[in-house]
């Protein structure tokens, strides 16, 4: 029996005879948010109103910690980063190079337009004043995750930067030491040892050491997500990123070594993670079913992974075309989707909705959970319909700025108090009105 069970859409009506929605053809895991709302509101009133007491409280509670100290002592940020091992800091300084190189193209200018003699409107792009870091560290620290969020902060100009990231037992109640080495070598310094949805509530609402921020980015499990959520408003934030997602789209040149070891890559993050492979060909379909039960067998955590490949969330999708294909990857929106195909950057260039596209053989989602240049801090959930991965510009925001002469404001004079008036707003036609006619 095989870990991954099929969809078949291949005789599925096209959408020119009837309205397709393949969207739901492709379902994906329980992850219900409003579930979690009430327990996840009563952490963060608990939060707001107790402080530092709560904050401890829900360490012992949910990390199994008693953290007297919330804030890592910069004495243990040096000493990780001492410790660290070579190999891992210098796979870290690439990525970090790549990162930087692409995050410094995403830099946005000033746009000025001149629309007459004494008439300007500047658009200008400003840095978020502080910004709140959270960086998982349940399942797996997520030593990446520091880098994904820290790097296109620090271009976009942010000079106030707050990480957080759940105590661990094993080490005294402290981060992980590669996450701490991870900051040091980035020059965070400001590093919290608290974990999900308290973690977002101090951040939101300024708790001891800890000052309010502006705006808080980073994935995490259905707490951070939910307090996310409810704190949205209070704090800006990136996004509602839940559990993680692969779709590939594969022809007959498909590796099916290579598609199953990438759907086992996502599908190590978490039981509720969603591998999903959509191709025209039974043939690589029945190849990826046999390396998945050879490839598992052989992994480290072979538990979460058979959980997650033999999800609801997770299918091996027959369709009849690559045009069929294409239509189903669209609307399943994907994090990551990987094009395996004969031409596939032509395929990679129709796609509309992916959180990032993975182009041919050679360019797995690993690739860009790492050193691809790219920001692994996507959104999931078929968000990607209508929202975009981390990048620098979601640390900064736009202001609009009006320089008008006397002479360019009497030239629209007339249009202002028109449609002021229009409007039945007469106060505002006479603010012009009584510049004009003085």
């Amino acid at each position: 029996m095989s870990l991954i069970r099929r969809i078949d859409l291949r005789t599925t009506p096209t959408a020119g005879d009837v309205a397709v929605d393949y969207r739901a053809a492709v379902p994906r895991a329980d992850f219900d948010i409003e579930a979690a709302v009430p327990a996840v509101h009563a952490i963060c009133e608990e939060v707001r109103t107790r402080g530092l007491e709560a904050l401890r409280e829900f360490g012992e509670k949910f990390d199994g910690v008693v953290v007297e100290d919330i804030r890592v002592a910069p004495e243990a940020l040096r000493a990780a980063l001492e410790n660290l091992d070579p190999d891992i800091r210098a796979g870290l300084d690439e990525s970090i190079r790549r990162l930087r190189a692409t995050c410094a193209n995403e830099l946005e200018k000033d746009a000025v337009t001149d629309l007459g003699p004494g008439a300007r409107v500047t658009h200008r792009k400003v840095p978020v004043g502080r910004v709140g870091l959270y960086v998982p560290g349940g399942l797996a620290p997520l030593v990446s995750s520091v880098l994904m969020n820290v790097v296109p902060a620090q271009i976009a100009g942010v000079t106030s930067i707050a990480l957080s990231s759940p105590p661990q037992k094993e080490f005294g109640g402290s981060v992980h030491p590669t996450i701490l080495a991870a900051c040091a070598l980035l020059g965070v310094e400001e590093v919290y040892a608290v974990g999900g949805a308290q973690a977002i509530a101090m951040f939101a609402y300024g708790v001891g050491p800890c000052a309010r921020v502006d705006l808080v980015t980073g994935p995490g499990n259905i707490w951070v997500v939910t307090a996310k959520r409810l704190l949205k408003g209070q704090i800006g934030i990136d996004s509602e990123a839940g559990p993680t997602e692969i779709a590939i789209l594969a022809d007959d040149t498909g590796d099916a070594a290579f598609v199953a070891a990438d759907l086992i890559s996502q599908a190590e993050h978490d039981p509720l993670a969603a591998a999903v492979l959509v191709t025209t060909s039974e043939r690589l379909a029945a190849e990826v079913e046999v390396e998945l039960d050879r490839q598992v067998a052989l992994t480290k955590h072979s538990e979460r992974i058979v959980t997650s490949l033999s999800g609801q969330q997770s299918a091996i999708v027959l369709v009849r075309d690559l045009e069929q294909g294409l239509a189903v990857v669209d609307a399943y929106a994907a994090e990551h989707l990987e094009i395996h195909t004969e031409d596939a950057s032509a395929w990679a260039a129709r796609v509309r909705n992916a959180g990032a596209i993975f182009v041919g053989p050679h360019a797995p989602v690993s690739l860009g959970d790492y050193c691809a240049g790219s920001n692994h801090v996507l959104p999931t959930a078929g968000c990607a319909c209508h929202s975009s991965g981390l990048s620098v510009r979601a640390f900064t925001k736009s202001i609009h700025v009006i320089d008008y002469s006397a002479e360019a404001l009497a030239e629209v004079a007339g249009h202002v108090v028109t449609l002021a008036e229009a409007e039945d707003l007469p106060g505002h036609g006479a603010a012009v009105s009584v510049r004009v006619q003085r």
